[in-house]
């Protein structure tokens, strides 16, 4: 007598394999247009005559972005923030996440510290208040400017407190029974075994200091130290030239709007595109662990 629950499985896995194939496909079509657009001719674009693969294959675009010092020096202030932004930023969530995953029989004012960060995502001073207090530190036209504000990214320190409170509290009872501090039982126990939920955390900062352009166009008052987002959404989006040479004006025109557009969004995601895949595994696991509170 023929199994049918393993036959209605097996027609499931396949359904299942080309249904996921096709949506997989679906979302990587966009993408490859877009590589396909920045790598045609400026006529092509405009012309609508590219699909999926290049017609009149040209890196002019590319050499717009990456072949003239005002672009690499943009490209590596984006690098410098990234770097210093994520550094600071995950070790002041690490130290706010610990304390506020207490209960409040240990931290007795926990609630109200945690209102207080709460409060924060629903209200804000605005963005003439902010302005002043980054003027008035002295940071204006500084790499500390696009990192020191946002600092401590809230959602984060919720999502990484809520995943402390879930790790067993057995594991903190030993090490203070050993002698061990609160800060020996963070960076030995707490930290190790939170890399899924920091890996996340990690890959939200990254993404969203890389993608920040508006800080850098209100806090930066030259060009020369604009981040790369804002140095091509002053260039690219606005159509900007005050800031190029006569040589890089002669290429502008030689590209259509549609092939530089296209080659900008790729020298922003190629970096996330790079570390994503090494974070991938932890992300699902340290969202949902974060996000569910016992």
């Amino acid at each position: 007598m023929p199994n049918h629950s393993s036959w209605s499985r097996k027609v499931f896995l396949v359904f299942n394999f080309i249904f996921l194939a096709f949506i997989s496909l679906l979302c990587l079509m966009p993408i490859i247009h877009i590589l396909a657009i920045s790598f045609s001719s400026g006529n092509a674009a405009a012309a609508g005559k590219v699909t999926l693969w290049p017609v009149d294959f040209t890196t002019a675009a590319y050499d717009n972005v990456f072949g003239k010092p005002e672009y690499l020096r943009a490209f590596w202030v984006s690098i410098k923030r990234v770097v210093l932004g994520t550094s600071i930023s995950m070790l002041l969530t690490i130290v706010t996440a610990y304390p506020l995953s207490k209960d409040t029989s240990q931290f007795r004012l926990r609630t109200w510290y945690a209102w207080v960060f709460v409060f924060t995502i629903l209200f804000s001073g605005g963005l003439v208040p902010m302005y002043l207090t980054v003027k008035s530190l002295g940071m204006l036209d500084s790499i500390w400017a696009l990192v020191l504000p946002g600092a401590v990214p809230v959602f984060n320190v919720i999502l990484l407190l809520n995943f402390y409170r879930n790790l067993p509290k057995e594991l903190e009872e030993s090490s203070r029974i050993d002698g061990a501090s609160h800060f020996t039982t963070l960076w030995k126990i707490y930290v190790p075994l939170s890399l899924p939920a920091l890996a996340t955390t990690g890959l939200f900062t990254i993404v969203g200091h890389w993608n920040s352009w508006f800080d850098g166009i209100l806090y930066m008052n030259h060009p020369e130290n604009y981040p790369l987002q804002s140095f091509l959404q002053s260039i690219i989006i606005k159509n900007d030239f005050r800031f190029l040479k006569a040589e890089n004006v002669e290429l502008m025109i030689k590209l259509s709007d549609r092939t530089s557009k296209a080659a900008q969004i790729f020298v922003a995601a190629f970096p996330i595109l790079i570390v994503y895949p090494f974070l991938q595994r932890f992300f699902i696991k340290g969202i949902v662990m974060g996000s569910v509170k016992e």
